[in-house]
Formats: C-alpha cells, sequence, structure tokens
C-alpha cells in the first residue's frame, strides 16, 4: 500500500493577520493509522517543504495522542520537513490519496491545478480519495465529466457550517465548505459539532472534523485492504 498524503503551504487567515496551515491531529492520526497498518507514505505540498502548522493545533488543549507520538518521533518531523513538491507527484505511483484538513486548504488545494488533477486521476484510476475537516474543499473544482463535480450524487461530510461558527470564522473563510458540497450536488451528512462522523462512499472516504481524522484513515485502510 503506497499512500500520498497532501497538505497545504497556505499560512495566512484570510487578511485577519492570524496564521493558518493544516491542522496537527489530522495529519498525525491518520500518519499513523497509515504507518501503523504498514503503509508507505509519501508527503507533498504545493510549495514543497515544511508546510505551515495551525498555531492553534499546537496549543495544549489540542495534543492528542498521536500529536504526542509525533512530537517525539524524529523521522517523522524529517518527513513532514521536506515534503515532496504537488507537481513532481505522479497519481500512478499511489494506491490512495488522503487530505488532511486546517484551514489552509480553502485558500490553496481548493483551486490548485496540480491538486485537482491530480484528484482526477485518482478518481479515474479507481484509487481511494480521502479527505478530513475543510480538505473535502480540495473537491470544489474537480469535474468527472462536464458539469458534474466528484462529490455529485455521492454521500459527504466535511466541517459543518454549525462548527465554523463555533471558531467564530463564518465571515473569514473564502466559501463555507457545507454549502459548497451541497452546491456541488453532494449528499451532506454531519454529525454532532466536534464529534467523530466519517462518510464511506465507495472509495470516496471523507471526515467532518478533527476527531474524526482517526476514522477516516482506518476507513482508506479498509478500502485499500478491501481492493
Amino acid at each position: 500500500m503506497k499512500i500520498l498524503m497532501v497538505l497545504t503551504s497556505h499560512d495566512q487567515m484570510g487578511d485577519t493577520g492570524h496564521k493558518t496551515g493544516f491542522w496537527l491531529e489530522e495529519f498525525t492520526a491518520p500518519f499513523y493509522v497509515f504507518r501503523d497498518a504498514g503503509a508507505g507514505i509519501t508527503i507533498a505540498s504545493p510549495k514543497g517543504g515544511q508546510p505551515p502548522i495551525d498555531p492553534n493545533s499546537e496549543s495544549e488543549d489540542a495534543q492528542t495522542e498521536t500529536t504526542r507520538r509525533f512530537a517525539k518521533d524524529a523521522h517523522a518531523k524529517e518527513s513532514l520537513a521536506s515534503t515532496k513538491k504537488l507537481a513532481d507527484v505522479d497519481m500512478n505511483e499511489y494506491d490512495a490519496v488522503f487530505y488532511p484538513g486546517g484551514h489552509g486548504p480553502l485558500w490553496d488545494l481548493a483551486n490548485d491545478p496540480k491538486s485537482v488533477a491530480l484528484i482526477k486521476a485518482a478518481y479515474e484510476q479507481d484509487k481511494v480519495i480521502g479527505a478530513v475537516c475543510h480538505a473535502p474543499a480540495v473537491f470544489r473544482d474537480v469535474e468527472i465529466k462536464p458539469g458534474q463535480n466528484l462529490v455529485g450524487g455521492r454521500n459527504v461530510t466535511g466541517f459543518s457550517n454549525s462548527e465554523e461558527d463555533t471558531v467564530g470564522l463564518t465571515g473569514v473563510v473564502p466559501f463555507l465548505l457545507e454549502d459548497m458540497l451541497k452546491e456541488k450536488a453532494g449528499h451532506y451528512t454531519r454529525g454532532e459539532d466536534f464529534t467523530p462522523h466519517i462518510v464511506v462512499d465507495g472509495k470516496l472516504i471523507t471526515g467532518q472534523n478533527p476527531p474524526s481524522s482517526e476514522g477516516t484513515a482506518k476507513a482508506v485502510i479498509q478500502a485499500l485492504q478491501e481492493g
């Protein structure tokens, strides 16, 4: 099993002056699910190198078992610091692609042509495609045929409008993820705010929020094992 993990390179929260990036738990939980399952992992980002970590996800109250494991894992930190450039990645080499969230993807990966092409290639090759929290934003511009988005008619989830409201960023983000998924004709469902909710629709696997990260990754592994 070879899994490509794609992280944001965007570190600015609109014009607020606050930093953003990817949410640490949404990377570490899947990373260790994949690694402990014996998968080979490649990490990529639009700019390559060290992707920005959302500072809020490094606060003490955001720490989890996997973020603490990562803090002591020199090899994993080295892998994160040296991500491949997205432009240098070939989907043919992987069995699955997985996008961790954080607010960053709303600004860069949602309209990154290389990311769009990568997801389209994964779909056409019948590969497993996973995304958690804000990362389903990466599907916004992925058309699998003219006028039909990847999520059209599919069961999906992602960070909800009420969760965005709770974190106080409804007026800051470039678009609301729940609204976008519905506009693209996705069958959007959600669980309670900030509780695990994972949706599996064939080889398209999405999770609602940070607590969904581990379960989403486990569903990716299960889909890979089932072929």
